[in-house]
């Protein structure tokens, strides 16, 4: 790619759009100035830049038929072999389609980013290779992630195995579905607002939201950098805890990443929770939206904890319902800035920028404007209206306000190992149908993040676990640690596991 010489119609269009005044001699100097420094561009194209490694062999794959595909979980169908051997031989995974895969085309659940294939792997993806899992397609996902329930993604509504008139959840629906369909063994989800942990709680499966930096991005298209997370997703504790070990630690390209302390986090299960110190957090219960056929399900699975030995106590954290309140607004300005204006990369962080990703979007998006989900387009034209008239201010004391909620968390944990709250505060609701108001269509992409979202502002490892089943519908349970203490949350989370069959709880 080769820039042109700015223009000086160019140049006054810019400074229109500014409010500065310039006269046609005005532009045209401006112009020759600018051409000036053209020449440090025009090296930049002659330079080859870094990339990641693509280290196994591949085929390209196909788009499931709709035989093929009752969920509509995957978005593209394929079988990359890694190493012969390793902790994850024989395993069969699914990566979210926000991921790259060298290869394999990636949608990202969007039409503005349709036909693209990206040349690299993400690290995770190299991690799961190198231990020897095979990664069988790339599942379906909400459209640029930006919707907690299923009916946003491009290629149609990802529907619930247990019951298919309802949501799989979202973002990592196709993740999650897949799963609960029996189809692959773990996948790979995102977090930005509950991504990860909302599809595990209405698919019946586990799903972790680790750390905030332990598992790398590198690879991976972002929304808002300092909420963005990956994370594993599996039938059981241990398949979790097998993944995460994979794809954990630092890999030097990722500025989300500071340093992470890495676990045993297989050797963390199996001791069982006797004496483990439990924190029930009130106001994850009773809120607005709750069902309480939802709360009196996590209590039970809180009386289940303490029939193994741990000691439960109720706590009250005010904070915490506020914590979506400054979700929203990093996420909302965050997202706007970066992912949409900012092309997914954005500028102003070290790190590794996919640039064939960022042309890709920057034309889908650019171009077609009007392919973009309504939820989408809403957090555009609400973050470019926030930073049109308020500056960035919120946001910015959004993430000042992010270390009084994330100290507010870690009081409770100085106390207590764990915490524990509903997942989402009512099961699966059904998929709205096409022909859906704007409003319904918003609200039922929207309005299961309260407990999610704050812990993806303060960064606390959160996992979803099954806890019951009311009327085919499954309930999640979440349990929140202390940072970088994912075997603790692990802990827990396979002894409730291991304390009886969740489908009959």
């Amino acid at each position: 790619m080769t820039i042109e010489e700015a223009k000086p119609e160019q140049v006054l269009e810019i400074a229109d759009s500014f409010g500065i005044e310039l006269s046609a001699d005005d532009a045209q100097s401006f112009a020759g100035l600018m051409n000036g420094i053209k020449v440090s561009y025009d090296r930049l194209d002659e330079m080859v830049e870094p990339t990641l490694p693509v280290k196994y062999d591949r085929s390209p794959g196909y788009r499931p038929s709709e035989d093929e595909n009752p969920h509509n979980a995957w978005y593209w169908k394929t079988s990359i072999e890694g190493a012969p051997s390793g902790p994850l031989s024989g395993k069969r995974v699914a990566i979210k389609d926000n991921i790259c895969v060298a290869g394999v085309p990636m949608m990202n659940g969007s039409r503005v980013l349709e036909g693209y294939v990206p040349e690299v792997d993400a690290t995770v993806v190299t991690r799961i290779l190198d231990a020897g899992g095979t990664i069988v397609g790339k599942a379906a996902c909400e459209d640029l992630c930006f919707s907690g329930a299923s009916h946003t993604c491009a290629t149609g509504p990802i529907t619930n195995p247990h019951k298919p008139s309802h949501s799989a959840g979202g973002s990592s629906g196709g993740s999650a579905a897949a799963l609960a369909a029996g189809e692959v063994d773990m996948a790979l989800g995102g977090d930005q607002g509950g991504s990860i942990r909302i599809p595990a709680s209405w698919c019946g499966v586990y799903g972790l939201k680790a750390t905030h930096g332990l598992v790398p991005y590198t690879g991976i298209f972002p929304i808002e950098v300092t909420i963005d997370h990956c994370g594993p997703m599996a039938n059981n504790v241990a398949d979790v805890a097998l993944l995460l070990e994979a794809i954990a630690g630092q890999d030097g390209m990722d500025p989300r990443q500071y340093e992470p302390a890495t676990q045993d986090y297989i050797g963390a299960l199996g001791q069982g929770i006797r004496g483990t110190k439990i924190a029930v957090v009130k106001e994850g219960f009773g809120r607005p939206e709750s069902e309480e056929v939802t709360d009196a399900k996590v209590r039970d699975g809180v009386r289940r904890m303490e029939a193994e030995g741990a000691i439960a106590t109720d706590v009250s954290i005010p904070m915490h319902t506020d914590g979506y309140h400054l979700w929203t607004s990093i996420i909302i300005d965050g997202s706007a800035n970066q992912m949409i204006k900012g092309n997914g990369f954005g500028t102003t962080w070290f790190g590794h920028y996919v640039t064939s990703l960022m042309d890709a979007f920057a034309r889908g998006w650019r171009s077609r404007p009007n392919d973009m989900s309504e939820t989408v387009k809403l957090t555009l034209f609400m973050g470019e209206y926030m930073q049109r008239y308020y500056h960035g201010r919120y946001y910015a004391k959004s993430q000042n306000l992010k270390r009084v909620l994330r100290q507010s968390y870690d009081d409770v944990l100085a106390e207590h190992d764990v915490i524990v709250m509903p997942t989402i505060p009512f099961r699966a609701t059904e998929i709205p149908a096409p022909d859906c108001s704007r409003e319904e269509y918003v609200e039922a992409a929207l309005n299961m993040l309260g407990n999610t979202a704050p812990f993806d502002v303060s960064g606390h490892p959160a996992i979803s676990v099954p806890c019951g089943m009311v009327d085919g519908l499954p309930v999640g349970l979440m349990i929140v640690g202390k940072r970088y203490d994912e075997a603790t949350v692990l802990r827990v989370a396979e002894a409730f596991e291991k304390s009886g069959d969740w489908h009959n709880m």
